[in-house]
């Protein structure tokens, strides 16, 4: 935390990777209030319907604080989550009381039994961070799936990055007023780029500032249909909850709904 001195000269630090989703998980809700978590899971569940098996046991990747979990356990799923970050975990099982949840890399994960539906939303696949770790990722996803279960995923192609973007929003919560942006940045090769946060908390004349830098892979939807379409059969989608729509080969974001091969 930095408090900004009298005459708002900012002075700002960055963070080592993930420390702001254990020092500050309890604001992750906060930070995340403008995701349409319900819409994103109706989603799932049109493409699950489309593409995939018919069971309802579903795993969410990077599951967080439990909101995709919660959806889905509420449309009669028997679903799961799982998460690197204990901190979050804690409020997921707060959130869903009767799902299971466990402290895994998603890059090397096992499940118990196999499941019909993974999804993986909010750009998390990118947490992978390298190639490689995200082939991993993608075997491990394969190998908790029954036969034609479905993979579900939204990313980024790193060659339709805007590094001088952002998105923003501010909510106020008692007597305070956050902040929140959030933007990518790719240096235009190699399989790295980074996320880019940062969040303002103003109670009365005081402010606090925390900036987060997160280390995460990059990859063009072409070397991602590559990495997945030996264990899948990929259909790359408009990022868009409320229609399906086939993706239009210029957006930079879209969705992946991958079925079990």
């Amino acid at each position: 935390m930095i408090r900004i001195p009298p005459r708002n000269l900012e002075r700002q630090a960055i963070m080592p990777s993930n420390a702001i989703y254990t020092d500050l998980s309890g604001y992750y809700d906060l930070m995340c209030a403008d995701i349409d978590y319900r819409a994103q899971s109706q989603c799932v569940q049109r493409l699950q319907q489309l593409f995939g098996s018919a069971g309802n046991r579903h795993l969410d990747l990077a599951c967080g604080t439990g909101p995709h979990v919660r959806h889905l356990l509420d449309a009669g799923y028997l679903s799961s989550g799982l998460d690197i970050n204990q901190p979050m975990l804690d409020r997921a099982m707060m959130r869903c009381p009767e799902a299971q949840f466990s402290l895994q890399d998603m890059c090397g994960f096992t499940v118990s039994q196999p499941v019909d539906l993974i999804t993986c939303f909010l750009y998390s696949i990118h947490y992978s961070a390298g190639l490689e770790r995200l082939q991993a990722c993608i075997a491990s996803a394969h190998a908790a799936l029954v036969s034609g279960g479905l993979f579900c995923f939204n990313a980024v192609d790193k060659h339709k990055i805007a590094n001088n973007s952002c998105v923003s929003h501010s909510v106020r919560q008692a007597d305070s007023l956050f902040s929140f942006s959030s933007g990518w940045h790719y240096l235009g090769k190699g399989e790295r780029q980074s996320l880019r946060l940062r969040i303002e908390k103003t109670t009365a004349d005081e402010s606090q500032v925390w900036q987060d830098e997160h280390p995460m892979v990059a990859v063009s939807f072409g070397e991602l249909i590559e990495l997945l379409q030996p264990y899948f059969e990929v259909q790359v989608l408009e990022h868009d909850y409320q229609t399906i729509m086939p993706w239009d080969q210029t957006s930079g974001n879209a969705l992946f709904a991958c079925v079990k091969i």
